[in-house]
């Protein structure tokens, strides 16, 4: 079974729990701080100056229509939607996740009734995804950002620009201090490690980041706060612990089996069963078994 750690309280809370994310980042007095972190995701591609928060649960049409619940969703100053995840452990169907969402706020746009006037003039949908402790792309192991779109397969020329997916995977964001060269790569950094700090960096010294840190700091929390955060990060690292727990079970099994196929193949060569046992690690009854 999985142990489970009691979770560590630092100076200042972790952003990537549920109760932290959405208490620095999804409320009016602080839209201030999302607004410069998505412009820093959109790296000049787009400049935001104001936002308005949204519901977070979509309900379906009908009963059988299934809904959606975001971490947040906002809306930008020219109409424009965001939906921000984090999303902690790897998840089966994520890119089809991300579809039905973006796509529950397209369908979200139609008039009710007739539908002449609005000719499809869809305002633009974007999900951002913070991507905690895992990867979607194994095969480049340096690109931690993927700004995706509609595009033309054979050239790669953008087919429609008003329909994004960033995902940014933490796991692969390893710049240390001296190599923070952007906005963004400032915000991911203390994404990260805000809670491991015990201050705020010197060249972190800007109104948006002593804001972010001040609101942060576990001492300024109210008591019913605390318990909230408290509950927030031990769930966090209850989950982590499960994960740990199977991915290691997981790897215990790939080595079982690899140790069990190199024993077939001697058993194939005529090898005596008590070398192989000795090879191999496997009992004798195991390999008498293949």
């Amino acid at each position: 079974m999985a142990k489970t750690t009691k979770p560590t309280i630092g100076t200042y809370i972790d952003p990537l729990t549920d109760f932290a994310f959405k208490k620095l980042f999804g409320s009016e007095p602080n839209k201030d701080l999302l607004i410069d972190f998505l412009n820093g995701v959109f790296r000049g591609r787009k400049h935001i100056v104001d936002l308005v928060y949204n519901k977070n649960e979509h309900p379906g049409e009908t009963v059988n229509e299934g809904g959606a619940i975001f971490d947040l969703t906002c809306t930008g100053n020219d109409g424009e939607q965001f939906i921000i995840e984090v999303q902690r452990g790897k998840q089966g169907n994520f890119k089809q996740r991300a579809i039905f969402y973006t796509s529950r706020l397209i369908t979200e746009q139609a008039p009710k009734g007739k539908r002449s006037e609005w000719a499809y003039n869809v305002k633009e949908v974007y999900l951002i995804a913070l991507l905690e402790d895992f990867s979607l792309d194994a095969g480049n192991e340096q690109e931690f950002l993927h700004d995706i779109c509609l595009s033309n397969r054979e050239t790669g020329k953008v087919f429609y620009e008003g329909l994004g997916y960033i995902f940014i995977e933490l796991i692969k964001f390893v710049k240390t201090e001296a190599e923070l060269d952007t906005d963004l790569d400032k915000w991911l950094y203390v994404l990260k490690n805000m809670s491991s700090m015990d201050k705020i960096p010197v060249y972190l010294r800007k109104p948006i980041f002593e804001k972010l840190f001040n609101i942060a700091e576990y001492s300024n929390l109210t008591k019913e706060e605390k318990t909230m955060y408290d509950t927030s990060l031990k769930r966090k690292w209850d989950n982590k612990a499960v994960l740990d727990y199977a991915v290691n079970e997981a790897a215990k099994e790939a080595k079982q089996e690899e140790k069990m196929e190199i024993a077939r193949e001697m058993k194939k060569d005529g090898i005596p069963v008590e070398q192989i046992a000795k090879f191999t690690k496997l009992s004798i009854a195991e390999i008498e078994k293949l």
